[in-house]
């Protein structure tokens, strides 16, 4: 019966560190996430970066499973635009509300909830982002560098979808809904 229980004892230690998890904090002074607005019928657009205020991955069994990631809306800048005033003007423009209204929602936050890998460094990710108090599911592709220790991704989403609204409505093609984001995570 002892060695029953020693047995038992054993086998659920090794459970346990075999499924433990790991957080590992990203560094927020590598890390970047890049921004950018397209006008719909016209070439070119505004682009520009968000900083990340904090973030971390879950780790499992070796591989990336989950995360969440906390961007600073206060730091939202524009880098298209080299004229001061016009700079100025455009980054109060989208912390307005009628964009992403920062007063009232200085945070955003990406909360990973799947993983699924099509190979060791490429995967399919869910999340819901959340953006204005509004959370929202959204899927992208991602790629991982183990050695690097960073995750890299592309993706677009519809701004309408988190009631970033302005000029949406307009037919004459002034602002895309689309907002792109590049995005790098470091460690």
């Amino acid at each position: 019966m002892k060695k029953q229980v020693l047995l038992f004892t054993i086998a659920l230690i090794t459970m346990t560190y075999s499924n433990a998890q790991e957080k590992l904090n990203i560094n927020t002074s590598k890390s970047e996430l890049k921004w950018y607005g397209d006008y719909t019928f016209y070439f070119g657009g505004h682009y520009g970066n968000v900083t990340f205020k904090e973030g971390y991955f879950i780790k499992s069994q070796d591989v990336i499973v989950g995360g969440e990631f906390v961007l600073d809306m206060n730091s939202i800048t524009s880098t298209d635009i080299e004229k001061a005033d016009a700079n100025e003007s455009l980054v109060n423009h989208l912390k307005d509300p009628d964009f992403f209204d920062v007063k009232k929602f200085p945070l955003a936050k990406l909360s990973i909830t799947k993983v699924k890998y099509q190979d060791s460094t490429h995967m399919h990710i869910e999340a819901d982002l959340t953006i204005k108090g509004i959370t929202k599911p959204i899927n992208f592709q991602a790629e991982v560098d183990y050695s690097k220790k960073q995750m890299t991704t592309k993706f677009k989403i519809d701004r309408t979808r988190w009631d970033i609204s302005y000029n949406s409505n307009i037919k004459d093609g002034a602002i895309s809904d689309a907002i792109g984001f590049e995005v790098k995570l470091s460690l």
